[in-house]
């Protein structure tokens, strides 16, 4: 049985280096993604996000109020408009992602112990980036008003104590766990690429048996297995295995060691994650090409499920707050499971014991072939490849 696996396994191998789609999919393209994601999202939190004003008061209180606004590491002052119409064209075109408007008469209002009203206007077309945007021009806001209240209070002789109560009763001391920069590298990277990798997992290993039928191949393969489909797909996926496994520890070490991303899991506990979600990803294809025993449906099955994985893994928006239908089907992709015990075990360093469920399952994906190896066997053996 050792023989014959290795056999195989030798086979495959050769199939592989004479192969270019395996070389660039299991090994060019992962390394590309990883590169790219990570450095396309190097700093962490977009600089300079270019935003507008239209200051119909042009006061010095107005004015330093914009200054205050320009000199935030997220938001740059970049042109000034005359027309709250020029500067919504502007977003338009997208010249800038929002502008402040400061209406004629704003100083004296704050002056005379009036409200005065200044809008904000932000794009949610792009979602960080507005949702940064918006977040500047409010605080900016808060302040200029918060000093103009200041100094009228000082007037009146009140105490610096007195002036902080008036002014913020209430005072948030926030502290962001896990990750205190805020950093989108940390947040999206470390689920974009691993759900990229599992994508091809499951490509490749629809691809590597559905080309045995298609390339007219497959009884070879049967018979150096003795006919035993479970020594012929040990075989056949111990290469690939390997090989994915290798990537993935690569990208482990390359996010968790050299980029330093957040990791008091501990070194075992992404070792094992990297384990479980190369042999579950491998799993599931085998599953999908069992069901349907066609190259080009079993691909398509596979790339569908894979790319719904990325809006129902919950990295993005939270599981529990979609409908319940979606909830209940969210537990069939490989990726939310992964994302469970990322977050918890990795990114939070809680035992394993706490997502033993998710465990559990990504182990029952790996089991998905048993019901399905029948149909594979006799696909092999006995099905002609129609194009």
């Amino acid at each position: 049985m050792f023989r014959r696996i290795i056999n195989i396994a030798a086979r495959e191998m050769g199939q592989i280096v004479r192969t270019p789609i395996y070389w660039f999919c299991m090994v060019i393209f992962p390394i590309v993604i990883i590169f790219f994601f990570t450095s396309l999202l190097e700093e962490g939190q977009p600089h300079n996000l270019p935003c507008g004003v239209v200051d119909a008061d042009n006061t010095t209180t107005t004015r330093a109020l914009i200054r205050t606004l320009d000199a935030y590491q997220s938001t740059a002052i970049v042109a000034h408009y005359p027309t709250e119409t020029e500067a919504r064209k502007a977003i338009q075109r997208n010249e800038i992602y929002g502008f402040l408007y400061i209406p004629k008469g704003t100083t004296q209002q704050l002056v005379s112990k009036r409200q005065p009203t200044i809008s904000l206007y932000y794009s949610s077309v792009s979602l960080a980036a507005g949702s940064l945007l918006f977040k500047d021009l409010k605080v900016a806001t808060t302040l200029a008003s918060a000093a103009m209240g200041s100094a009228k209070l000082q007037m009146l002789g009140k105490t610096e104590h007195e002036i902080k109560a008036f002014l913020q009763p209430i005072a948030i001391d926030a502290h962001t766990m896990g990750n205190p920069w805020l950093s989108y590298n940390i947040y999206l990277s470390a689920i974009m690429i691993p759900g990229i990798l599992l994508l091809f997992i499951l490509l490749i290993t629809a691809y590597s048996i559905g080309t045995e039928l298609k390339f007219g191949r497959s009884k070879e393969w049967m018979q150096m297995a003795g006919k035993n489909i479970h020594i012929a797909l040990i075989g056949k996926l111990l290469p690939q295995f390997l090989i994915f496994f290798t990537i993935f520890v690569g990208y482990e070490w390359y996010v968790y060691g050299y980029l330093a991303f957040p990791h008091p899991g501990g070194l075992p506990t992404m070792l094992f994650l990297a384990l479980l979600s190369v042999v579950s990803a491998q799993g599931f294809g085998v599953f999908f090409f069992g069901l349907m025993p066609s190259l080009r449906m079993s691909m398509s099955l596979c790339s569908l499920w894979g790319m719904i994985g990325f809006s129902v893994c919950g990295a993005t928006y939270p599981v529990f707050a979609m409908d319940k239908i979606i909830e209940a089907l969210a537990q069939l992709f490989p990726l939310r499971h992964y994302f469970m015990i990322y977050q918890a075990s990795i990114f939070n360093g809680y035992p394993l014991i706490n997502v033993w469920w998710n465990v559990v399952v990504l182990v029952a994906f790996a089991a998905l072939p048993i019901l399905t190896v029948r149909n594979i066997r006799k696909a092999m053996l006995s099905y002609v490849y129609i194009p």
